[in-house]
């Protein structure tokens, strides 16, 4: 079975920083893209920010420019690095991740969120 565990969330003031982590573990060949998606009171998850096996990431236009997404394949690890925060980033991140298992067969995860404040 796979594991993603999340940390790094809190309560921060507007302007503010923090940094996201989200370490996966269990038997697996590897992992292909990692994300993190987010979900406000009484609205839908959205993604926030992506990162393929590449390298290559992908951003909500939201967050460009303030939120940079990067990972560490050796430690099996995604972060969210969160800058310039602003009250309508409240909300529970969660990380996702599409992990090869070792039948070769592909399957999503999710942790299980961490909640994210930045009071005004």
């Amino acid at each position: 079975q796979v594991q993603l565990v999340e940390s790094g969330g809190g309560l921060v003031q507007a302007v503010g920083s923090l940094r996201l982590s989200c370490a996966a573990s269990g038997s697996f060949v590897s992992i292909g893209t990692m994300g993190w998606y987010r979900q406000a009171p009484g609205k839908r998850r959205e993604l926030v920010a992506r990162i393929f096996s590449s390298g290559i990431t992908d951003y909500q236009d939201s967050v460009k420019g303030r939120f940079s997404i990067f990972r560490d394949s050796a430690k099996n690890t995604v972060y969210l690095q969160m800058n310039s925060l602003k009250p309508e980033d409240t909300a529970v991140y969660y990380c996702n991740a599409l992990v090869v298992l070792k039948n070769f067969l592909r399957n999503e995860y999710w942790g299980q969120g961490t909640q994210v404040t930045v009071s005004s």
